[in-house]
């Protein structure tokens, strides 16, 4: 007696659920990061509100993705880390939130391209620790213009400029660095320049 072969169709729906679930997953990630960097938007002055609408559909979609019977190790795998790093994003946003709530916190500021002193075209100066202002311009800038952040967070992006200043300073004993935004081969880029003396670059 020959063994039962399962369905055909019963395989192939099977595969096509598998394949539902991981765009699924997929599109959860990608929401994930836009949660990030629309929040950072907000703490920068660059969007009136935070993004609430997409933090409330991000926790409902994984409640239900919880629900569903994940076969896949590899999914129940990635599902977890989105997840986890939610949670994060969550928890600190959260914490910034209730901060500025009680007046303990930076308030947004007015839209980073109508703030004076820190024009990222012309170049922002910087000579020991990044003031904020300059920080916020730059990486709103870099947002503004269509560059991938979802990397860095303002704290992290910060500490990439004080490591570029103390490196280049140490190589050619300039006393500040500007950083300017421009555009090549249709991409925006952070071009650092030494210059031997300073000037207030406002804020």
């Amino acid at each position: 007696m020959q063994p039962t072969k399962p369905p055909q169709e019963t395989t192939a729906t099977g595969a096509a659920a598998g394949g539902q679930i991981e765009r699924q997953i997929g599109r959860l990630a990608r929401d994930v990061q836009e949660l990030r960097v629309e929040f950072q938007r907000f703490l920068s002055g660059d969007r009136g509100v935070p993004p609430e609408e997409l933090r409330t559909r991000i926790r409902g979609e994984l409640g239900r993705l919880r629900n569903v019977n994940l076969k896949s190790a590899a999914d129940r795998f990635r599902l977890g880390a989105i997840e986890a790093q939610f949670n994060s994003y969550d928890e600190m946003f959260g914490r910034r939130l209730r901060q500025l709530e009680e007046g303990r916190g930076p308030h947004p500021r007015p839209s980073l391209g109508e703030r004076p002193g820190y024009d990222v075209g012309q170049g922002v100066l910087i000579s020991d620790s990044p003031p904020r202002g300059a920080v916020e311009a730059l990486f709103g800038g870099l947002a503004e213009r269509g560059a991938r952040t979802t990397h860095f967070d303002l704290e992290s992006f910060r500490a990439y400029l004080q490591r570029q200043v103390g490196e280049i300073r140490r190589k050619t004993g300039c006393q500040a660095v500007q950083f300017r935004l421009v555009s090549e081969g249709g991409k925006v880029k952070i071009k650092a320049r030494p210059m031997m003396a300073t000037s207030d670059p406002g804020g």
